[in-house]
């Protein structure tokens, strides 16, 4: 048990630490499947057609799969990457005895639109950077469903997990395809950006396209100043004041800061993939897409759900989330931890998840504080 307890908290360590929102503007476009279990695949679906009406074409959708689709096709698991994350980022939390066991479960982890692997601004042959169009939190979720209907043939699913933008498209799942899997897992995401979130998400956008070099969409060279300046802003909310304080002393500080701005150059076409994937959190609001209250939005999951937050979460404000969960009494994993929405790195949750999946009646609503005086830069000791 110890030995799986740090199996699955340094699984989830690892998760978070990579889930900055900035985190992955250096990412170049794979442009080949791999062979083999968990090898990156694309399913090609043509034509897709947004919510918006406008089309990206020649789509691609990047995934991966672990483990084995039962006869009844009744264990298999999506799990969505997150804001500038990619599959990759996954692996530590899939494989036998870990977080989600491959030996049990049949997982699908999937390259969520615009982030650099599946069809994104920076990738895409005919719609480059600006010229590719606006997506949604939605989308994702029928370009997702495609994948499983059209070229995995699965329609039903044990679970949908997913943590911070791939928390958020956990709800949109749940709310939209309420048929459609046994459970929802969705952790540091959101039903609803609030205003805050949104003045985050929008602040990024301005401070990337306020690089010398933006040009209206068409850079002249590498976004130094601008992606740095979204690097500073996405580190002021990635966690809190406190966390900040206890990890970057004030003579530190200088150290920091200059190797963040020196790590944020990117390509235009990476600065596109970061604003539309930003624009796509902007636009979320399940209750707006449906036209009804938030609670009645809860009302049409069918799925049991558990809900992880972090009360100190600066990113994904946590609050309509637990007013979600509480609506139809899901049970709610509080996160108390100067870490917010980087929380998983504080506290683990790991076995808390594994045991969801395998039996949501073992689980209910708590609050999980992380150890006082804890080293927040330093994994958490079990």
């Amino acid at each position: 048990m110890q030995s799986f307890r740090r199996t699955a908290w340094m699984a989830l360590a690892i998760f978070i630490f990579f889930s900055s929102a900035c985190s992955r503007k250096r990412q170049q476009p794979a442009q080949t499947a791999e062979p083999g279990e968990g090898g990156l695949q694309f399913a090609d679906l043509g034509e897709f057609q947004l919510r918006s009406g406008k089309v990206i074409h020649d789509f691609r959708l990047g995934y991966r799969t672990f483990g084995t689709l039962n006869s009844d096709k009744s264990n298999a698991i999506l799990w969505p990457s997150w804001l500038g994350g990619t599959t990759k980022d996954l692996f530590s939390l899939v494989g036998p005895k870990n977080v989600v066991d491959s030996d049990k479960y049949f997982v699908v982890l999937v390259e969520a639109i615009g982030n650099g692997i599946s069809s994104s601004p920076s990738n895409s042959p005919t719609q480059p950077g600006k010229y590719f169009p606006e997506f949604t939190i939605r989308d994702m979720v029928e370009s997702q469903r495609r994948l499983l209907l059209e070229v995995l043939h699965v329609s039903h699913l044990r679970a949908v997990v997913g943590i911070s933008m791939g928390g958020i498209q956990a709800f949109e799942w749940a709310v939209a395809y309420p048929d459609f899997m046994d459970l929802a897992l969705p952790m540091a995401g959101s039903p609803q950006l609030t205003s805050y979130d949104k003045l985050l998400w929008t602040a990024e956008i301005d401070a990337i396209e306020s690089d010398p070099a933006w040009n209206d969409g068409h850079p002249t060279g590498p976004l130094m100043h601008g992606m740095a300046l979204a690097q500073v802003i996405d580190r002021m909310n990635l966690s809190s004041p406190e966390y900040r304080a206890t990890v970057t002393s004030p003579d530190q500080f200088a150290g920091y800061i200059s190797a963040l701005k020196k790590d944020s150059a990117a390509t235009g076409g990476i600065a596109w993939d970061q604003i539309r994937q930003r624009q796509a959190m902007i636009r979320h609001d399940l209750p707006a897409e449906f036209g009804i209250s938030l609670d009645d939005a809860a009302h049409r999951v069918k799925a049991k759900m558990l809900v992880v937050v972090s009360p100190q979460d600066h990113m994904v404000n946590p609050l309509p989330a637990m007013q979600f969960a509480e609506a139809i009494h899901a049970p709610i994993i509080k996160l108390d931890s100067p870490c917010g929405h980087q929380s998983f790195r504080c506290i683990s949750v790991g076995p808390t998840v594994a045991a969801f999946l395998a039996d949501p009646g073992l689980v209910h609503s708590q609050t999980i504080k992380s150890t006082p005086g804890a080293t927040y830069d330093q994994p958490a000791k079990q």
